[in-house]
């Protein structure tokens, strides 16, 4: 009888290890390399790709789509959605890096990927257009000439504390019942 009870409990505590630990783990990542999430317009702004993604000397394509995209500063058209690139070549230490330049009337957000000859991908995360410092960008009430910047679209584990506590709580009443029911059980043979 000892042995079932003492299977129940560390049964038990993997299971409150695992619901507990889970959410640990991934809230500790951190992306190595900081990009902008949300850029002013006619302000360049570098996109490293982290090194050891590409083949050191390889070229690499940077395509940048959203609206207004095109070949100049890889954004100048407005109110049409479209992609331009741009070659760069890999750093010694197989990163990359371009520059992107959006125009004084970018709306939006915009999408940043870059591809190398030996398949090596990389997607930044999407960009929002941020308000210029210093003014409100016209004169009108909609957040400025470049509009509000990018929502936020993620993952909030904070916000969701409730329901790892709740879920965590769950799995602690079940394991109870089973282990009681597993000693009942027991008991009568």
């Amino acid at each position: 009888m000892k042995h079932k009870i003492s299977k129940a409990a560390a049964a038990l505590a993997v299971a409150i290890a695992a619901v507990f630990a889970a959410p640990a783990v991934a809230s500790a990542y951190t992306p190595d390399t900081p990009v902008p999430s949300a850029l002013v317009p006619g302000v360049p702004a570098p996109f490293p790709v982290p090194a050891g993604t590409f083949v050191p000397g390889e070229t690499v394509t940077f395509t940048l789509t959203g609206e207004g995209v095109g070949p100049d500063n890889l954004a100048f058209v407005a109110f049409a959605v479209s992609s331009a690139s741009v070659d760069k070549t890999a750093t010694a230490d197989g990163g990359a890096v371009a520059t992107v330049t959006l125009p004084e009337d970018a709306t939006g957000s915009y999408a940043l990927t870059a591809v190398s000859e030996s398949g090596a991908s990389f997607a930044f995360p999407a960009v929002g257009v941020a308000a210029a410092a210093g003014g409100d960008g016209g004169g009108t009430d909609d957040g400025g000439a470049g509009g509000p910047a990018l929502g936020n679209t993620g993952f909030d584990g904070d916000a969701l504390l409730g329901l790892w506590v709740g879920g965590g709580v769950l799995v602690l009443a079940g394991a109870s019942i089973a282990v009681a029911t597993s000693v009942r059980r027991t008991r009568r043979a």
